[in-house]
C-alpha cells in the first residue's frame, strides 16, 4: 500500500517509518512547520532537520507551514495529507502516537473525512520496550526538548542510551513522568536510523533553558558516510 508518514523527525514517527515501510511503500513524509512551540498537535525542536532526514531517507517530503493555532492547524494538516493524496496517490496516513488520544482522535477524524487509512503502528506498545529496540537497532537519537520537572538542562543533547532509559523509568516511578515523553515531557530528534543512508553530524548548536524546561536547538548539520 502506498502510505506517507506524518513526520517530525523525532523517535516516535521515524521508528513509526520504518515499521510501516516492512509491508507497505513509503512515498512521503508529511511535516507541519508551526509556529507555535506549544503547539499540542505538532513537534517542534528542530523541525528543520526533517529536509535532512528526508535526504537520508531517500523519501520525498511535504512541508506545511501552521499558525499552530488548534483548530486552524487541523485543517492545515489536512490539506497538507490531500496535497500527498494527489501528487502521490498515497492511501493510508502511518502516525508515530503511542498513547495519545488528543492527537490520534483529530488525525483519524481527517483521514475519515479524506478516505484514507490511519495506521498507528505503535500504538498502546511498552514504552520501554521501543526504547530498548531503538538502541538495539542502532539508532541514534538525541533529546532536543525538556518540558517537565525534574528534567534539567543536563538532559538536552544527551543520546538515548541503555543508561538514560533506565534514568527514565526511574522517574516514571517517583514522578510519573512518561518514559517516551508521550505526555510532551521529552521531544526527541533522531540523527541516524536503519534506512538511513547516512547520518546527521552537528556542527553547530544552541542550548536555552530555564529551570525544567528547555530546548538543544540544531543550528547547523550535515550528511555524512555512515562508514
Amino acid at each position: 500500500m502506498k502510505l506517507g508518514v506524518l513526520f517530525s523527525g523525532g523517535k516516535d514517527s521515524t521508528v513509526a517509518l520504518h515499521k510501516a515501510a516492512q509491508k507497505n511503500k513509503i512515498k512521503c513524509l508529511i511535516t507541519l512547520i508551526s509556529k507555535n512551540i506549544e503547539s499540542y498537535m505538532f513537534h517542534t525542536p528542530n523541525i528543520n532537520i526533517t529536509e535532512l532526514q528526508s535526504e537520508a531517507l531517500g523519501i520525498p517530503i511535504i512541508n506545511k507551514n501552521t499558525m499552530g493555532n488548534p483548530e486552524e492547524e487541523l485543517k492545515d494538516l489536512e490539506e497538507a495529507i490531500l496535497t500527498a493524496i494527489k501528487k502521490f496517490k498515497i492511501k493510508g496516513i502511518v502516525t508515530g502516537a503511542i498513547a495519545s488520544v488528543y492527537q490520534t482522535q483529530r488525525i483519524q477524524k481527517i483521514c475519515d473525512n479524506l478516505s484514507i487509512l490511519c495506521i498507528n503502528p505503535l500504538w498502546k506498545k511498552n514504552q520501554e520496550l521501543l526504547l530498548r529496540e531503538i538502541i538495539q537497532e542502532e539508532y541514534k537519537v538525541i533529546i532536543s526538548g525538556i518540558f517537565a520537572y525534574p528534567l534539567t538542562k543536563s538532559w538536552l543533547g544527551k543520546l538515548i542510551d541503555n543508561q538514560t532509559i533506565d534514568r527514565l523509568i526511574s522517574l516514571n516511578k517517583k514522578f510519573g513522568l512518561s518514559i517516551s515523553g508521550e505526555g510532551g515531557e521529552i521531544e526527541t530528534t533522531v540523527l541516524d536510523a536503519p534506512l538511513f543512508t547516512k547520518r546527521i553530524e552537528i556542527t553547530d548548536f544552541i542550548v536555552n533553558s530555564n529551570n525544567n524546561s528547555g530546548v538543544f536547538t540544531i543550528k547547523k548539520a550535515r550528511l555524512v558516510s555512515k562508514l
